[in-house]
């Protein structure tokens, strides 16, 4: 039988998703597009800092990074990050081929792993026992793939994934504290701001 490959170590730590989030707003400053996934994942967004080019997934499971890749290819002058829960990404994982074969190297993605679907109940998901986000990334392509070993690390590879030749995945691990507050739930609106705040439709 053949060893297993070798995969980048899942760290230790575990962070917050609000103040690794809250972190990422900071370093913004040339309105870059940031894609927040269902749930916590975008509360806490919308809490760190709302912005007009944010956009906030509503109602559908794992297409956050879907999405920040459209916008990616889209607009290959603008940095794009995405954030995820291993959840979402896990019920979305052939989006992780699709983005290596297309490579875009303008695109950041954050996978904020704490082992449960917290919306639905905190059941387990399958990252809490057998499947390595990162590892799964690299092996889909993705060669830009590592765990942030802490708060420090983490603000390394997101500032390391600026010059990036292609995309880059960060995995986090996460407690389970609840996201911040809450993301106003209008789809509409949201989905009308983010293309206001990203220049492809003109102000009324």
């Amino acid at each position: 039988m053949n060893a297993p490959a070798n995969t980048p170590a899942r760290n230790t730590k575990v962070m917050n998703r609000f103040d690794l989030t809250s972190r990422l707003v900071k370093k913004l400053k040339r309105e870059e597009a940031v894609i927040g996934g269902i749930g916590n994942t975008n509360f806490d967004l919308w809490a760190a800092g709302h912005r007009p080019q944010n956009f906030y997934m509503l109602g559908s499971m794992g297409l956050a990074f879907p999405i920040a890749l459209g916008v990616a290819l889209a607009q290959p002058k603008r940095r794009v990050f995405a954030l995820e829960g291993d959840g979402s990404l896990l019920m979305q994982l052939g989006s992780l081929s699709t983005i290596a074969t297309l490579a875009p190297q303008n695109l950041t993605m954050v996978v904020m792993d704490n082992g449960i679907y917290q919306i639905t109940g905190s059941q387990p998901t399958p990252a809490a026992s057998a499947a390595d986000i990162v590892g799964i990334a690299a092996a889909s392509g993705i060669a830009n793939s590592a765990w942030a070993a802490d708060e420090e690390d983490f603000e390394r590879l997101i500032d390391q994934s600026l010059s990036a030749s292609g995309p880059t995945l960060i995995g986090v691990r996460i407690d389970d504290k609840p996201g911040v507050g809450a993301t106003r739930r209008d789809p509409v609106q949201i989905r009308e701001r983010f293309m206001l705040g990203v220049g492809v439709r003109e102000p009324m």
